[in-house]
């Protein structure tokens, strides 16, 4: 048997930081991505100002998002995408 490993937690984009983002910074370089691209960097509280200063002096970020807010919208994007036999409901064929 392989060894498992846990799913890798999110962390800090900031070098060197390993906290727990607070952030989602939502950002795009227009120079490199079509309008609708949307990238992301985590940030915690600490460097939250920092990185999106960052983007922001490079005219890239587009919103900063509370992460809790962000993964809910995903879970939520996810779900959506899925059709009805992915969402644990099967389909077998018959038509009610």
């Amino acid at each position: 048997m392989f060894p498992t490993e846990e799913p890798a937690q999110p962390i800090c984009s900031a070098k060197g930081c390993r906290a727990e983002p607070d952030y989602v910074l939502v950002w795009n370089n227009p120079k490199l991505h079509t309008p609708d691209r949307r990238k992301t960097w985590l940030a915690c509280g600490e460097h939250r100002e920092h990185l999106g200063q960052f983007l922001a002096v490079r005219g890239f970020l587009k919103d900063t998002v509370p992460f809790g807010e962000w993964t809910a919208q995903e879970q939520q994007g996810q779900q959506e995408q899925q059709g009805p036999e992915q969402q644990g409901r099967p389909d077998d064929g018959s038509q009610a």
